[in-house]
């Protein structure tokens, strides 16, 4: 497990956040937002990262492309990093966000036309201790419309998980329904959605970048087959399918210069990186 970061850092982190933060657009920028039916979109991104078992040095990220409305797979792209950026509460983006940074410029040069014309996270935008989540933090850095869809309410602004909150939860009777998350500051920090019939645990949504809350929450209702909306459950799957069917000896992960691959199947060199993809 990775050393905790000094104070030093957290607080380059901080003044990081504050400004990117700066950069954030909370209003909706596509013609295809406006439109009810989201008329015009045809692309929507998911990205997931997952740890090997008993490692949290050594993960898969993961990027998708699903055609829309159908939600078929059009792209898909896994690859193994080396992960040494610490967890530390509240600064995810540090961790996490530079894989999927150089997954959406791999995209962009390789596959111009299956570029996503908005990505779905699995973690916070706005809803975030200093309004600045992983969605958010994504977004700005590829300038790509971006939603926060997160599974466990992040209390933040004194939002809870009390009592009051659960019965909120309760209320939510079919899929579709939706109720506010206002932070004691009196903002709104999100929306508690119910994704689909089949389970009674709801998504918090948030805005990430170039979309506004309402659009945001219909579009996550759009995608969603199940309880996880499409775009984000299929990176998982395929993430975790990449990491668990390993063909060959375990990958060399290293954090510069090039991976030492065993087996030509499971990629090939780019520069002094290593390029996979998800194997079928």
């Amino acid at each position: 497990m990775a050393a905790p970061p000094p104070p030093t850092a957290l607080r380059r982190w901080e003044r990081e956040q504050a400004r990117l933060r700066a950069a954030v657009v909370e209003e909706d920028t596509e013609q295809w937002q406006k439109d009810a039916s989201f008329t015009g979109l045809e692309r929507v991104g998911g990205v997931d990262l997952s740890y090997t078992k008993g490692d949290d040095s050594s993960a898969c990220a993961s990027l998708v492309v699903l055609s829309y409305p159908a939600l078929e797979v059009l792209y898909e792209d896994c690859r193994m990093v080396a992960v040494s950026a610490p967890y530390v509460a509240g600064f995810l983006a540090f961790r996490e966000v530079p894989f999927l940074v150089e997954a959406v410029q791999r995209l962009q040069k390789e596959e111009p036309k299956l570029k996503p014309q908005v990505l779905l996270v699995d973690g916070n935008g706005l809803l975030h201790p200093r309004g600045f989540g992983v969605a958010c933090h994504l977004g700005v850095l590829t300038d790509l419309p971006c939603i926060g869809v997160a599974k466990n309410l992040l209390q933040v602004d004194g939002l809870a998980r009390d009592e009051l909150h659960r019965e909120q939860i309760r209320s939510l009777q079919r899929e579709g329904d939706t109720f506010p998350l206002t932070g004691a500051s009196g903002r709104l920090l999100g929306m508690v959605l119910r994704s689909c019939n089949n389970s009674s645990k709801p998504l918090y949504i948030s805005v990430g970048h170039r979309v506004c809350l309402g659009t945001a929450v219909r579009l996550v209702q759009s995608c969603c087959r199940y309880r996880i909306p499409e775009p984000i459950r299929q990176a998982d799957i395929r993430s975790r399918e990449y990491i668990r069917k390993q063909l060959c000896s375990p990958l060399e992960v290293v954090s510069s210069g090039a991976l030492r691959v065993p087996c030509p199947r499971l990629g090939k060199v780019v520069g002094d990186l290593v390029y996979f993809r998800c194997l079928q």
